[in-house]
């Protein structure tokens, strides 16, 4: 069984067919799901998805839409936090370097919802583009309780280490099956057993072959399957590597 860790699912791009994708992930083996929220307007839309029994739910403030978050983004999401127990973490959130103009603002979101999950004991889904180094040495420094994912990993295997070191897991996606990308197949292969999980980032992150077209959940067994070409070993080893690392990351049942 396969858990795609990372999925928007409540994305307009799913809206005329989300249930069909549904069925699409379920054929191909992916029984759960979970989907991030990333700006205020589409939490509505995450909660209603967290209502499914094969899905969990968090909530966040994604820095790529830092022009669309309010000032009164973050009290009402520590107000959301507070009224849904079944949240599973905060996040999607953190920086993204490429959008150079807006990192101070990024950095401050970034901050207030690192000390929200450290005051609600929750990990935190990070999104982390061209700031390893930085967002590292942030998490270092906090020590926060329930760590949390670095998702869509794209870094080198001293960064995956650092992040390892600091009780991160870390997320592997559709980049894993390019073959231009040997930095993250050297750090994909250093990777210990309970040290990464599996995602799609749809209707993000296309696979190798796939370039341009919508991603989703149904997708994810392809990405297993690379994965585990790159560690020497066997799909099924890897994906219940995965089930056990998500559930485990997130505080869930792995038998439920």
């Amino acid at each position: 069984m396969l858990f795609d860790s990372h999925c928007h699912l409540d994305f307009d791009r799913f809206d005329t067919d989300r249930e069909a994708v549904f069925e699409r992930a379920h054929a191909a083996g992916v029984s759960r799901f979970l989907v991030p929220g990333t700006t205020r307007q589409r939490w509505p839309a995450v909660l209603d998805l967290g209502e499914r029994d094969d899905v969990v739910v968090s909530l966040g403030l994604h820095p790529y839409f830092v022009e669309a978050h309010a000032d009164s983004d973050l009290e009402a999401l520590a107000e959301e936090i507070g009224r849904h127990e079944h949240l599973v973490g905060i996040g999607e959130c953190g920086i993204d370097a490429r959008f150079e103009d807006t990192l101070e603002q990024q950095w401050s979101l970034f901050e207030a919802q690192l000390q929200l999950a450290k005051r609600h004991r929750l990990p935190i889904i990070i999104h982390c583009v061209h700031a390893d180094d930085q967002v590292a040495k942030r998490l270092r420094q906090l020590d926060l309780p329930a760590r949390g994912l670095i998702h869509a990993f794209g870094g080198s295997p001293q960064q995956a280490r650092r992040f390892l070191d600091l009780g991160y897991s870390l997320g592997l996606g559709g980049a894993v099956t390019y073959d231009r990308a040997k930095r993250l197949h050297r750090a994909v292969q250093s990777i210990p057993d309970d040290g990464f999980v599996l995602e799609s980032d749809s209707p993000d992150m296309p696979l190798s072959g796939r370039q341009g077209q919508r991603n989703e959940p149904a997708h994810l067994m392809e990405t297993a399957e690379s994965v585990a070409r790159l560690r020497g070993q066997t799909r099924e080893s890897v994906i219940a590597n995965a089930w056990v690392n998500t559930h485990r990351l997130f505080g869930l049942d792995a038998d439920g």
